[in-house]
This record gives structure tokens, C-alpha cells and sequence, in this order.
């Protein structure tokens, strides 16, 4: 597979895998901390999982304040 393809799941698949709930998925969405990529056939949002970690990668970095310097 090429790296530049999205790697995409759905909000609940990517709440499994950040260990949180797809209602902060959403708001991570919502707040501009991770891309919509689309929307499953059931209505879900779609997120790439590589914009996912490195979302997760700068909480971790910054303390969990995602925007700091």
C-alpha cells in the first residue's frame, strides 16, 4: 500500500484505537484536531488513522494541550 493513501476507519474504530470515545473523536473533528476524511455508509465520519497518532503523538509531547509551541 502507498503512504500516501489515508488509512481510514470509522469514529468508533478510531476511538478503540486512541483509547477514548467516539463522542471525543467527534469533537476532536469538531476543534480541527484531526481531518473528516468522508462518511461510511452508515454516517460515520471517517478519520485517517496516521492523523489520528499524530494527533495522539503531539498530546503526549505537549501534555495533552494539543496546540502548545
Amino acid at each position: 500500500m502507498s503512504p500516501t493513501l489515508p488509512l481510514s476507519c470509522d469514529t468508533v474504530a478510531a476511538a478503540q484505537y486512541a483509547r477514548t470515545t467516539p463522542a471525543t473523536i467527534r469533537q476532536w473533528i469538531k476543534r480541527g484536531h484531526i481531518k473528516r476524511t468522508g462518511y461510511d455508509t452508515a454516517g460515520r465520519a471517517l478519520v485517517d488513522l496516521r492523523d489520528l497518532r499524530a494527533h495522539l503523538n503531539r498530546r503526549a509531547t505537549t501534555g495533552g494541550v494539543p496546540h502548545a509551541q
